[in-house]
């Protein structure tokens, strides 16, 4: 382990991490054996970060998540206070499953809100955003802003965050960075 990175005296960090550059982590947080964390993360308090996870660079974790076995967050990505992931998908107290997790990514710039949860094996699309309190039962698309429970797609959102609303002729652009995007056989490309 590195000494360039943060960790508050109240965090746990086990044997066999590998932690970026910048990265802080913060009070009563579990960082597990054998995971990754990339440069200038931010770990939120009372967050466990499982075995063999791995985050990119820059992710921000808030307050009591929960991150366990199978999942990647690539770089840049948001995860809201107290939202969760799974990675069993019939959990049962009586039958041990460790060693069958589901792999989850959640792919880069995407945003989960507050209390959501990740049902394991639903992959995450660049720079979506779940809504808080959303439950993901399916892969999201990029782009994609998902809401409720089961989380349904209702929209398109940009890479600053923003809600996308496209012309008819499938061109938007975004009311704070102006990037264009078009909609196209119901997939959003940003222009170049």
């Amino acid at each position: 382990m590195s000494n360039k990175y943060f960790a508050h005296e109240t965090a746990v960090i086990d044997e066999g991490c590998k932690i970026g550059e910048g990265t802080k982590i913060w009070h009563f947080s579990h960082i597990m054996n054998h995971c990754e964390l990339g440069d200038h993360c931010n770990i939120g308090q009372n967050v466990v970060v499982s075995p063999q996870v791995v985050l990119g660079k820059n992710v921000k974790v808030q307050n009591n998540v929960s991150i366990y076995t199978g999942v990647i967050c690539e770089d840049d990505v948001f995860l809201g206070p107290s939202m969760v992931f799974t990675n069993v998908v019939n959990p049962r107290s009586n039958v041990n499953r460790r060693g069958q997790y589901t792999k989850t990514i959640v792919k880069h710039g995407a945003s989960i809100g507050a209390n959501a949860t990740i049902v394991c094996g639903n992959n995450i699309g660049r720079f979506a955003f779940i809504g808080a309190g959303a439950v993901v039962t399916k892969e999201v698309p990029d782009y994609a802003l998902v809401v409720g429970n089961p989380a349904r797609h209702v929209g398109w959102m940009s890479e600053y965050g923003h809600r996308l609303h496209f012309d008819k002729n499938g061109e938007a652009a975004c009311p704070e960075s102006g990037e264009k995007y078009r909609l196209e056989n119901n997939r959003v490309i940003k222009v170049l």
